[in-house]
């Protein structure tokens, strides 16, 4: 009995004594963000792949100034002792995804494993995702009728801007930007208006607008229409295809430019629906005024819904992220 006792006693002693030794730290992982907009997109993806060894701290590339953006993130990247062990970089491809190495940008993006990437544009394309629109407007007006069919709406703004999209593209990997920039692709493929009793006209408009600029590249470029076709079907294998191409144009011009032109006008006429229900349902004024101030109260705008959503994880994008982090993580636990 008195053995047993002081077994146990014996026993708890070194459990205690166990307790108060101190326990391994996690080994903390820098990931250096563009900036603070990005945070809130790369924190909870990267919290998935945390484990007991480490975690990660994000951080803008600079703790000494307000500078922000891709350059910095890379040039607080060029160390190589510290990157992939202690510092990883997590930034939007913009168009370095699809450069495949013909600028040095790109080299460092598509060939360094530490350097993590949207692959699509950027983090607003993510938002924008086609599958996730009417839930936005659902969020944001609490009325869950179709009004329009997003998915049919931006696969043919794609499949518009398309061939002109691929033009684009032929000459910056030819670090050619000033024959036909990025902005002039943008102020042509914008959408200027959408009726919704008639969405598709705004499709055309935009298609009118692009076929006109083909016209003139293809008159003026001619020997390398076949250029732009064969790179065309090289970048099938990045994922750009005709209804994909608004996943790879920049993301504040899909989002303010295209998605939002869209978005705005559904929520309108979502909101003033639901006003109008609850009028007509009200018993008396008193509770028409209390139901439509509860409601009003509940609202947030469509651009705020949309800018903290996290519907796209089906995107094939995302997907591809998270196999790099997870083989990032799996190398990290082998160390």
């Amino acid at each position: 009995m008195a053995q047993r006792l002081s077994e146990n006693i014996t026993s708890g002693y070194l459990d205690a004594a166990h307790r108060m030794l101190p326990q391994r730290r996690k080994r903390r992982i820098v990931a250096y963000v563009e900036s603070y907009d990005d945070i809130a997109f790369w924190k909870p993806i990267l919290d998935e792949f945390e484990t007991d060894e480490f975690y990660f701290q994000l951080m803008l590339p600079s703790a000494r100034t307000l500078t922000k953006g891709k350059k910095s993130v890379l040039l607080n990247t060029l160390n190589p002792n510290e990157l992939g062990r202690s510092l990883i970089a997590c930034v939007d491809s913009d168009l370095d995804f699809l450069l495949q190495g013909s600028t040095a940008t790109s080299r460092k993006l598509n060939e360094n494993n530490y350097v993590f990437q949207t692959y699509s544009y950027a983090i607003e394309n993510y938002r924008c995702y086609a599958g996730n629109l009417h839930n936005v407007c659902v969020e944001a007006t609490l009325n869950d009728k179709h009004l329009v069919d997003f998915e049919q709406l931006m696969t043919m703004y794609s499949e518009a801007v398309y061939p002109l999209f691929l033009w684009m593209i032929y000459f910056y990997r030819r670090h050619d930007t000033d024959t036909f920039p990025m902005c002039r692709f943008n102020d042509i493929t914008r959408i200027r208006h959408i009726n919704l009793h008639d969405p598709d006209a705004a499709i055309e408009d935009v298609r009118r607008r692009v076929n006109h600029s083909l016209a003139d590249l293809e008159r003026k470029y001619l020997r390398e229409k076949n250029n732009v076709e064969a790179l065309g079907k090289e970048l099938e294998a990045l994922g750009l295809k005709p209804d994909t191409t608004y996943l790879y144009i920049q993301g504040h011009h899909l989002q303010d430019n295209v998605v939002m032109k869209m978005l705005v006008p559904v929520c309108t006429v979502l909101r003033r629906e639901r006003e109008d229900q609850i009028k007509q349902l009200a018993e008396h004024h008193t509770q028409y005024h209390n139901e439509l101030v509860a409601y009003q109260h509940t609202m947030e705008g469509v651009g705020q819904v949309l800018r903290r959503t996290v519907g796209y994880k089906e995107l094939f994008h995302y997907q591809w992220l998270r196999r790099d982090l997870q083989r990032f993580a799996t190398e990290q636990q082998k160390r």
